[in-house]
């Protein structure tokens, strides 16, 4: 996919100069906050599900450039009689679906963003092989950096279709203001105290996005 369709053109100052400072400021301090959470969370994991605690993916940051994502883990390794891992319905475990169910998985993100691979609100890094499946007008959600939450996510989390979440996506990639980040974030919170949208029906968080998906 051609590099053009990644550009994006800061809209405002907020976007060009006080994203980046306020992204780094509020995660250092929320990492502080809830370390005593993340490290009851790691504990936890470490005795009903074993090690590895965290569990890390490559993912697609700004502009398509893969970064190692990091979450706390939630599914076993389990495979079958070939070596391939099973379904993640299978897979994700009771204390997974809690974490999930909570967000309390994606508290490790924090580190991504203070690394400058996230930021706290933006498009949600999918999978390294979605990407040639995009149309160029689709892409135009990798020209920013993706979100510990987005739109898309305080609006339905991950009930809404791929076509609503694209849709969404865009629509925050032309309209980043500080205003609509500070909603989305309050949004997101609501949603994850509310347990509501975790999962797409009949799949433990969203089916794979296809292009014929739409």
């Amino acid at each position: 996919m051609s590099s053009r369709a990644f550009v994006h053109s800061p809209h405002s100052t907020y976007e060009r100069v006080l994203k980046r400072p306020l992204d780094l400021i509020l995660s250092v301090a929320a990492l502080i906050v809830l370390s005593p959470v993340m490290a009851a969370v790691a504990l936890v994991i470490a005795l009903r599900m074993g090690r590895p605690v965290l569990f890390t993916q490559e993912r697609p940051g700004r502009s398509g450039v893969p970064f190692q994502i990091i979450k706390f883990r939630t599914m076993t390794d389990h495979r079958d009689e070939h070596g391939e891992l099973l379904s993640d319905e299978v897979r994700l475990t009771r204390l997974g679906q809690m974490l999930r169910s909570t967000s309390l998985d994606e508290l490790p993100e924090l580190i991504n963003v203070i690394r400058g691979e996230m930021s706290l609100v933006g498009p949600r890094p999918w999978l390294m092989d979605y990407l040639p499946r995009y149309t160029p007008e689709q892409a135009r959600r990798m020209s920013v950096r993706p979100g510990l939450t987005g739109l898309a996510q305080a609006t339905a989390r991950n009930t809404a279709s791929w076509t609503e979440r694209l849709d969404l996506d865009l629509a925050y990639v032309g309209t980043i203001t500080a205003r609509k980040d500070a909603a989305i974030i309050a949004k997101t919170v609501a949603m994850v105290f509310a347990r509501s949208g975790i999962s797409h029906e009949g799949h433990a968080t969203m089916p794979e996005f296809q292009k014929d998906s739409l």
